[in-house]
C-alpha cells in the first residue's frame, strides 16, 4: 500500500471552504475542525477508508452535533484524518498518513480521533469533534496534551455520524484551553444533567499499577499539588479480577457489533485495510452471537459495580494513559501489546457508559501525561467545571 507521504491533520477530501455558523451564540469566534466520521452537507463523509469515500455519496444534511455547533456560532474549518473504521488507539492511517503529534514530534497521535488532536495541538483550530468507543478521545487527548472528555453515554446527538459499536459509542471533543473546553460542552451536552456536589475522590491504585512506574509518580505528584482543589481522596481498587476480564468483555462485544455495523461492506467491496485493522475486522468477523451474549452478561456485571461504586458527588482518578505516546515506529508486537495496557484502563468508563475528562497534567521524557477523572452518570459538567478549578495546577515536568 502506497501511502501519502504527508502528515497533515485534515482529510485529502477536505472543506473547500470554512462552513460559517450562527452570527450570535455562546461559541462565535471560535473554529472548530470535525473529525470524519460526521455528515458535513455537500461533502463525503470518509471513516478513514479510501474505499468507502469513493463508494458512498456526498452528505445531504448536517450530523446533529455539527449543526449543533454552527447554531452556536462556531465555524467549521475542516475534516480531520481518522484511524481506519475508527478501529486503533494509534492514530496510524495507511490511506492518508499519521497526523503529526505537535507536542511530542516523532511520536504516535493517538487514536482514532487523530486528526482532531492534531489540528487543535497545533493551533489550527479552538477545538475539534471526536469520537470515542475505546478510547479515542481519550487517548489523543492524553498524548497531544489536550483537554478531553468522552461524556455519559447517550448524552450527546449522534444523528450524522457514522456508528462503529453502539453500545459504547459517543461523541467528544478536544480544546487546548479549559474555557474553551467547558464553553463547548454547554452546547453539546444534553438536559440530562445530574447535579451533585463533588465530595469524594477514588485514587485508582489498580489503574495507577497498569501505567509505567513514571508515569505514575508524576500523576501521584499532580494530585498532591491539586490537594487544596480537591474533596478527601480514598485509595481502592477498582477491578475486582483484574482489568482482563473487563477489556476481553469489551473487545469481544465491540468486535460483534463492528462487524454488525461494517460487515456487508468489507465482505463485498473488498477494501483494502491497512495492518491491525486487518486483523481486528477478522476477529470481528468470527465473533459468535453465543460469545457476545455471555460478554454482554459480564458487561451487565460491570456496568453495575462500577456505577455503585461511582455515585453522585464520586469521582475516579486514573492514567489516561499508560505511557507516553509510543514512537511512530514501534514495531507491530509492541503496539499489540500497548494497545492491550490501554484498553484495560479505557475499559472501565467505556463498559459503564460514563463520563471521563483528561486534564494535561505536564510532560515526562518528552511527551504530555494526562491525568483521567471519571464522574457518575449525567456528572459532565462537574467534570468539566473541576477539570477548570485544576487547569492552574497543569505543566508539571519531569
Amino acid at each position: 500500500m502506497n501511502s501519502p507521504q504527508y502528515r497533515t491533520a485534515f482529510v485529502p477530501h477536505d472543506l473547500s471552504a470554512p462552513v460559517v455558523g450562527a452570527t450570535t451564540g455562546p461559541l462565535v469566534g471560535l473554529t472548530a475542525a470535525v473529525k470524519d466520521m460526521y455528515d458535513i452537507a455537500g461533502y463525503p463523509t470518509g471513516n478513514g477508508n479510501s474505499t468507502w469515500l469513493a463508494s458512498h455519496p456526498v452528505a445531504v444534511k448536517n450530523a446533529g452535533v455539527v449543526q449543533g455547533l454552527l447554531d452556536a456560532g462556531a465555524k467549521v474549518i475542516g475534516k480531520t484524518v481518522c484511524d481506519e473504521f475508527f478501529f486503533s488507539v494509534t492514530g496510524a492511517n495507511a490511506h492518508y498518513g499519521t497526523p503529526v503529534n505537535p507536542r511530542a514530534p516523532g511520536r504516535l497521535p493517538g487514536g482514532s480521533s487523530s486528526g482532531s488532536a492534531s489540528a487543535v495541538a497545533s493551533g489550527a483550530c479552538d477545538f475539534a469533534l471526536g469520537s470515542d468507543t475505546g478510547g479515542s478521545v481519550r487517548i489523543p487527548a492524553a498524548f497531544n496534551g489536550l483537554y478531553g472528555l468522552r461524556p455519559t453515554h447517550n448524552r450527546i446527538d449522534l444523528s450524522g455520524a457514522q456508528a462503529m459499536a453502539p453500545s459504547f459509542d459517543v461523541p467528544g471533543w478536544f480544546a487546548g484551553g479549559p474555557g474553551v473546553f467547558r464553553q463547548v460542552g454547554g452546547v453539546l451536552l444534553d438536559t440530562q444533567s445530574v447535579g451533585a456536589k463533588v465530595e469524594r475522590m477514588i485514587v485508582l491504585e489498580d489503574a495507577f499499577a497498569e501505567a509505567d512506574e513514571d508515569v505514575a509518580d508524576l500523576l501521584h505528584t499532580a494530585l498532591e499539588f491539586m490537594i487544596d482543589e480537591l474533596p478527601p481522596l480514598v485509595h481502592a481498587r477498582i477491578a475486582p479480577q483484574g482489568f482482563d476480564p473487563w477489556r476481553e468483555t469489551f473487545r469481544t462485544i465491540q468486535g460483534y457489533e463492528v462487524w454488525q455495523t461494517f460487515g456487508d461492506f468489507v465482505t463485498h467491496s473488498q477494501p483494502e485495510l491497512g495492518p491491525g485493522i486487518r486483523e481486528r475486522m477478522e476477529f470481528s468477523s468470527k465473533v459468535s452471537k453465543s460469545e457476545v451474549e455471555a460478554a454482554r452478561g459480564v458487561h451487565a456485571q460491570a456496568r453495575d459495580h462500577i456505577r455503585q461504586t461511582v455515585g453522585p458527588g464520586t469521582i475516579l482518578a486514573l492514567p489516561t494513559a499508560p505511557c507516553i505516546a509510543p514512537l511512530i515506529d514501534m514495531p507491530a508486537a509492541e503496539m499489540e501489546h500497548f494497545r492491550v495496557r490501554v484498553m484495560r484502563l479505557t475499559c472501565i468508563a467505556g463498559l459503564a457508559g460514563l463520563p471521563q475528562v483528561n486534564i494535561p497534567i505536564g510532560t515526562l521524557g518528552g511527551g504530555p501525561i494526562g491525568l483521567s477523572l471519571i464522574g457518575w452518570a449525567g456528572g459532565d459538567e462537574a467534570l468539566l467545571d473541576l477539570a477548570c478549578a485544576l487547569s492552574r495546577h497543569c505543566g508539571i515536568a519531569a
